[in-house]
């Protein structure tokens, strides 16, 4: 295979950029966000102020002597970036570092009586528990009496579609048949189903991405994968820690699993069966601290990466894994989503709406309809998703 040309990795330097709209504006609404959440003390509040004050304009700052995760931080980039401002290094970089470094300022590592606390919990439960799920819960039902196939498809787009999952729920019940899948740039789901088919037996890995209502479908498409032997054993990657807001950890799981258990219908079905396999290894929950690196997958560890080349196929979940996936950098749309990942141990998939600059793997076409009608705000809308399979 020819060696696929580099592209300029991406920063959050220029003003008016997308990155830089991240560091400059939601990065500081989220101090703002999580300190008004709890009923922090004076040195977790003057803490946070610290680091909205370095975020915004002062420098990338090093972990405290005694962080348990110090050594790894050093290794991943910290003795590097120490000292220079947030906007000049890699915004994979330094955005994962913000949450890392939020997550010490409420206390999460301890010790002491915020140890351990999730700071995005009221966010989670609170889209977790909003009435938009339960009207999404409740168009399982007209699913049902569906073929396995259709419902299969469906389960799936309402996996990649996330909080919009009552579009997927419902593709199968109306809509245009000549547009079944709107605002899908890229569509490799049949080379998907062929490496997934039913009674195909093996091990499917999926990488979660964010916990409420975008984890509840993600849970509801394994559930369909192992009742239909489209998969013989599922293990569902999390998040060690609180992370990017809303990113999935085990907690997180498990909420998810008693929100569907309590739901009445198709729902509550869905979740006595998940419940049910977890309890029998079929469902397994496992997480790795390499999830919360600044880190393209490239560069994983062996042992994840042994883990990975176990399984039939490994779905990534959401925007950052697509980005770590493929490398955060600015490639002309049109680079092949295989050369790109190539250095993956096994089949890859990735289900992500797009929500940042990076995007690879589209035909010409679609690019140029794209950027006719949307300049490059397609790429960062979320209005617009994709896709994408290697065998």
């Amino acid at each position: 295979m020819p060696e696929t040309p580099s592209a300029p990795v991406l920063l959050a330097d220029r003003p008016g950029s997308f990155p830089h709209g991240v560091l400059a504006e939601r990065h500081p609404a989220i101090i703002r966000q999580v300190r008004e959440a709890f009923p922090y003390g004076p040195d977790r509040r003057r803490a946070l102020d610290a680091l909205l004050e370095s975020c915004t304009e002062g420098v990338i700052e090093p972990l405290p002597a005694d962080a348990p995760d110090r050594g790894r931080w050093l290794a991943w980039g910290l003795a590097e970036y120490a000292g220079r401002s947030w906007f000049e290094v890699p915004w994979l970089w330094s955005e994962s570092y913000f949450y890392r470094r939020l997550l010490d300022a409420v206390g999460h590592f301890g010790p002491g009586p915020w140890q351990g606390v999730d700071p995005f919990r009221p966010v989670k439960l609170a889209e977790l528990d909003a009435s938009e799920t339960d009207e999404e819960l409740a168009a399982l039902d007209a699913l049902e009496d569906r073929p396995a196939e259709e419902r299969a498809q469906a389960l799936l787009h309402g996996s990649l579609w996330g909080n919009r999952a009552d579009l997927g729920f419902r593709l199968s019940a109306g809509g245009d048949p000549a547009d079944p899948a709107p605002g899908l740039v890229a569509d490799d789901s049949a080379l998907l189903w062929k490496l997934l088919p039913p009674s195909g037996g093996g091990t499917l890995a999926l990488v979660a991405d964010n916990a409420g209502r975008e984890l509840v479908p993600d849970l509801l498409l394994v559930s369909h994968l192992l009742a239909h032997g489209h998969a013989e054993r599922a293990v569902l990657y999390v998040k060690p820690y609180p992370y990017y807001v809303s990113d999935a950890t085990t907690a997180d799981v498990v909420d998810a699993l008693r929100r569907l258990v309590r739901a009445p219908g198709a729902a509550r079905a869905h979740g006595r069966r998940l419940w049910a396999a977890a309890t029998d290894g079929r469902l397994s929950i496992r997480t790795h601290p390499f999830f919360c690196a600044p880190l393209p997958y490239a560069r994983m560890p062996d042992d994840l990466r042994a883990e990975f080349a176990a399984a039939t196929l490994t779905v990534l979940k959401g925007d950052l894994n697509y980005r770590r996936l493929v490398d955060d950098r600015l490639w002309p749309p049109t680079t092949p989503f295989a050369d790109l990942t190539a250095h993956f141990p096994g089949p890859v998939a990735a289900l992500r709406t797009l929500k940042s600059d990076v995007v690879c793997g589209l035909d010409p076409a679609t690019v140029e309809r794209l950027t006719a009608a949307e300049q490059q705000r397609w790429r960062t809308s979320g209005t617009h998703a994709l896709i994408h399979v290697r065998r």
